[in-house]
């Protein structure tokens, strides 16, 4: 038996996903004329209280069109120094955008109001840049799976609404999120000016993440994916995944967080592990205490065992339960642990 939890984006379409995918009605999405990829916007434009929506191949093009949305070159915009679209995009903030991030040093990817606030260059003093966006990640791949406080996010919208700044939100797992705090997308449509929302993690599709807007930015993020090359033509086989996934796969997110939490537990009981950063969601971040253990020993005996996760660097590892990650495995995998 192989223990895939080297993250939530390994999963493969259930056999009734598959289903759906086969039997979606399709057309030439460039010409906006795939009834299924439509359905699919207007389902998730909806759901977070937007006029419109926008399908795209992937989280880092999706955000990548936002950030390119809200912001000139040489301008700058405000993130966590975990951020996704700092450490994990390419370096596409500059290539892309020609915009720098002012790096906060936040607590597990999260950031203040009162940070924000701090880091604002002064509009009218032209020798540094113009702050112009506000990025947000929710929850926080590299902060262990954590998740707002939504009061805090209010509070920095009220900064970025003082300075005119937009605010954007990587919600790449924003469905983990909002399933663990019992929150609602029309909460955070509310709140944000852009949201991007994965579809290939935890809601177990192959392919896909949405961008929802008002109506004026989608035509415009449609005009830059062009120039990205994100224009597809019968996505719908791809979109209908995403719409079977938002009906059946959102709720049973709280079974992956329950096994995370087990399995931290777990490693919190032996003696070569210091230290298991506090587990909400469905990652789960720990340090190997490389005086009594090497984390590249650690990650080989896993390996022996069938099991396969991820090392982050300076004796950090994670694990990521998703969907294919099963009861059976689930036991085996703690059974393994405790034989080590």
């Amino acid at each position: 038996m192989q223990i895939n939890l080297i993250s939530d984006t390994v999963t493969k379409p259930t056999p009734e996903m598959l289903d759906a995918m086969m039997s979606a009605q399709v057309g030439d999405d460039v010409f906006k004329d795939d009834p299924t990829v439509n359905a699919l916007e207007e389902k998730v434009a909806q759901m977070f209280g937007k006029e419109a929506a926008l399908f795209f191949p992937s989280g880092t093009m999706a955000n990548q069109t936002a950030i390119k949305l809200h912001t000139q070159p040489g301008e700058q915009l405000i993130c966590d120094k975990y951020a996704h679209v700092y450490n994990y995009e390419g370096g596409g903030v500059s290539f892309n955008s020609g915009v720098s991030c002012r790096l906060i040093d936040g607590h597990r990817g999260m950031l203040t109001s009162d940070q924000v606030e701090a880091a604002i260059n002064p509009p009218d003093f032209y020798h540094s840049p113009l702050t112009s966006l506000v990025c947000i990640e929710n929850t926080t791949n590299k902060g262990g799976g954590a998740c707002w406080d939504i009061k805090e996010l209010k509070k920095i919208k009220e900064v970025c609404i003082e300075h005119n700044l937009s605010y954007h939100l990587d919600g790449a797992r924003l469905w983990n999120a909002m399933v663990q705090k019992n929150e609602s997308p029309l909460a955070y449509g509310e709140l944000f000016d852009t949201i991007s929302v994965c579809l290939s993690k935890g809601l177990g599709c192959p392919v896909g993440s949405v961008v929802v807007g008002s109506k004026a930015q989608m035509d415009q993020a449609l005009r830059i994916r062009k120039i990205f090359g994100g224009g597809m033509r019968q996505a719908g086989y791809l979109a209908a995944a995403g719409i079977y996934a938002l009906d059946h796969h959102v709720e049973r997110l709280a079974e992956d967080h329950s096994k995370a939490r087990e399995i931290g537990e777990e490693l919190q009981g032996l003696s070569y592990i210091k230290r298991v950063e506090p587990i909400e969601t469905n990652i789960i971040i720990f340090e190997i205490d490389e005086n009594v253990l090497k984390a590249d020993a650690f990650l080989g005996k896993l390996k022996e065992n069938g099991v396969h996760i991820i090392g982050m660097g300076q004796g950090k590892l994670r694990i990521v339960t998703h969907l294919d990650y099963t009861d059976t495995m689930h036991d085996k995998f703690i059974d393994i642990l405790r034989s080590l």
